[in-house]
């Protein structure tokens, strides 16, 4: 059987034609170590955001920015906290590390309350928009967060922030407890790649640059730092696409919706929705039956919604049929 995949988050098109073209060409010169500074990248990306070069550190993937983060901010005597219902490596990181972590309830409707991190005085971890619910705090609301805890790190993890949210990218230079983490995976269709990067003040990323030279310097290999290229060469393309994802996901929504489906506001390429008189285990296991993967959690909070990634039209008109088959008579 032939699965449509809508249970990891990834883009439903090809990376950018010159992403693939300049990834063939590094091919050729694999007997070479990478460049450890992954200086060209670097640049690009700290051209596209309006940065400079200092402010930026490349990894491999975001998970490994987060993980220096917890690695180099956090320990017994600096705890960290972040939502109850959020990216399940959070808790894991603090884990791997040794590090003591509390986890903040979310309000009923999965929102983030704000208040609860202001001036808290531990390092904070907010994944914007969250995940697995697609809700955003708005840009205003993170300041408030980030200024109220001088003393402490405020790590804002935008890995969907391009499918309709504002980055706090430009906050760095205000703000020297912000680090900003995004991704090739979600937006640049570079999931297999492993591709993200941090965005933070100068004696920030340097503090992260040590734990990187400390674990593994050559921590990008030539064919994604030449693809990560591209792609910043070809923002035009991901802009398309993210155009074209929302749509995509703003026609699935209203036509679950009709359907008895109550979901989040999503501003990321997934919906999260639970069906009025079907829980939502049921609806996993029959969709899944029906060759559609969508993603499950058993967390009692949310057992009742699944995590739908926005594929292709043709994809989300599958699903929206089978869904219609399922919940017929409901």
């Amino acid at each position: 059987m032939r699965y449509i995949k809508l249970n990891t988050n990834e883009s439903p098109f090809p990376p950018s034609e010159k992403a693939q073209k300049y990834a063939s060409q590094a091919a050729s010169l694999l007997q070479l170590y990478p460049d450890p500074q992954c200086a060209e990248l670097t640049k690009k990306i700290a051209q596209n955001l309006g940065v400079e070069y200092e402010n930026v550190l490349v990894t491999n993937g975001s998970d490994e920015i987060l993980n220096f983060a917890f690695m180099a901010f956090c320990d017994k005597e600096h705890p960290c906290v972040f939502p109850n219902i959020t990216y399940g490596f959070y808790s894991v990181f603090a884990e791997v590390n040794s590090i003591p972590y509390e986890e903040i309830p979310l309000r009923d409707d999965f929102t983030i309350n704000v208040e609860d991190y202001i001036g808290i005085n531990k390092n904070i971890f907010i994944a914007n928009p969250n995940a697995p619910t697609g809700i955003a705090l708005a840009l205003s609301e993170i300041e408030r967060i980030v200024k109220s805890n001088p003393d402490n790190i405020v790590v804002i993890d935008e890995a969907y922030v391009d499918f309709g949210n504002e980055s706090a990218v430009s906050l760095v230079n205000k703000y020297d407890n912000l680090l900003v983490t995004q991704t090739f995976s979600k937006s640049r269709s570079m999931a297999g790649a492993r591709l993200g990067f941090g965005v933070g003040c100068r004696e920030l990323i340097a503090d992260l640059n040590t734990i990187k030279y400390s674990t593994n310097p050559y921590n990008i290999n030539k064919m994604t730092m030449a693809a990560g290229i591209g792609a910043m060469e070809d923002e035009e393309y991901t802009k398309r696409n993210c155009r074209e994802i929302i749509k995509t996901r703003e026609y699935t929504a209203a036509e679950l919706e009709k359907m008895g489906f109550t979901l989040t506001k999503s501003t990321t390429n997934f919906l999260f929705a639970k069906h009025n008189k079907i829980s939502g285990s049921e609806i996993y296991q029959k969709l899944r039956e029906e060759g559609i993967l969508v993603r499950h959690f058993d967390k009692k909070e949310i057992c009742d919604y699944n995590r739908i990634t926005i594929g292709t039209l043709e994809d989300m008109q599958i699903l929206i049929d089978t869904l219609k088959k399922i919940t017929e008579g409901k």
